[in-house]
């Protein structure tokens, strides 16, 4: 058998590895993009049982949408709150529990358990306790604050979403942050140390540029997640109160599942992979500007 018999059979034996994996993605993820982008040069109602090749008339339709506007102000406060949010808090969090101090090992487990509850179970129970006799007003009524209504308020049940969102997911983050600050080397900071460097200084000038990895990873999870939320939305304002909390996701629900407008929901899915993709794009172009590994 020749060299290049050897080196066929290799070839194939690693095409047959690489098949599920590329029969998995051509798929859930190739084909259902394809047939999105098909959905939305069309008008397609379910109830009235049509389906009409119309162009670019959804896209024009959403560059008219005033709703549609509404919904991308909502989308760009809260992802921006969660963002910034989830990302300081996790920080503070792992900064906090990576120090060698009795109990860390405990906080840590409480600050990441929320990550493995029921996403549509933790909601619920948060809405229970986001009524106005529930038990954070009830908290709150102890110090002698009269707690609004959370979920009915248009500045509140932003607040309110966001937070329950944070408290969720800030545990991963959590994690990651901590796995990251455990590998800097702990000379550095003796180093800077005896040169007089103070806390903020070393935090600064040490650990934010040896996480910055880290940080763009998290930065693009979180952001891209934000973009995603729909159960939280759905299950503790419906969007409302007006469109306070429509985000892109839920509109585009809203627009395919209540108006059964299938087609202006596949344009509305359209413009969000867009988004979505501009950017992670624009982050892991401004990587090279500060993020260590990349300067």
């Amino acid at each position: 058998m020749t060299f290049w018999t050897y080196r066929r059979r290799d070839n194939l034996v690693g095409y047959l590895f690489v098949a599920p994996a590329l029969l998995g993605s051509l798929a859930f993820v190739l084909i259902p993009l394809g047939m999105v982008g098909w959905y939305s040069l069309n008008e397609w109602n379910v109830l009235g049982g049509t389906f009409e090749f119309i162009g670019g008339e959804n896209y024009k339709q959403l560059l008219a949408d005033e709703k549609l506007r509404d919904s991308l102000v909502a989308t760009a406060w809260f992802a921006a709150g969660l963002v910034v949010l989830n990302l300081s808090l996790a920080l503070l969090l792992a900064v906090l529990l990576n120090q060698k101090l009795r109990g860390t090992t405990l906080f840590r487990t409480l600050f990441f358990s929320p990550v493995l509850v029921s996403l549509v179970a933790w909601t619920l129970v948060w809405q229970l306790m986001l009524q106005p006799e529930g038990s954070v007003n009830g908290l709150l009524g102890v110090f002698g604050v009269d707690g609004p209504n959370w979920l009915r308020g248009e500045t509140t049940a932003m607040v309110a979403v966001i937070v329950v969102q944070v408290i969720k997911n800030v545990g991963l983050n959590m994690v990651l942050f901590l796995a990251a600050l455990q590998g800097v080397p702990a000379p550095l900071y003796e180093a800077a140390k005896i040169d007089g460097a103070g806390a903020w200084r070393r935090f600064r000038s040490i650990t934010i540029p040896l996480i910055s990895p880290t940080i763009l990873l998290t930065s693009i999870i979180t952001i891209v997640g934000s973009l995603q939320v729909f159960a939280q939305i759905a299950v503790l304002t419906q969007g409302g109160p007006g469109t306070s909390t429509t985000v892109l996701i839920y509109y585009l629900y809203q627009q395919a599942f209540q108006f059964h407008h299938f087609g202006y929901g596949a344009t509305i899915s359209v413009l969000l992979f867009v988004i979505v993709a501009a950017l992670t794009l624009l982050q892991w172009q401004m990587r090279r500007k500060w993020v260590l590994h990349e300067s």
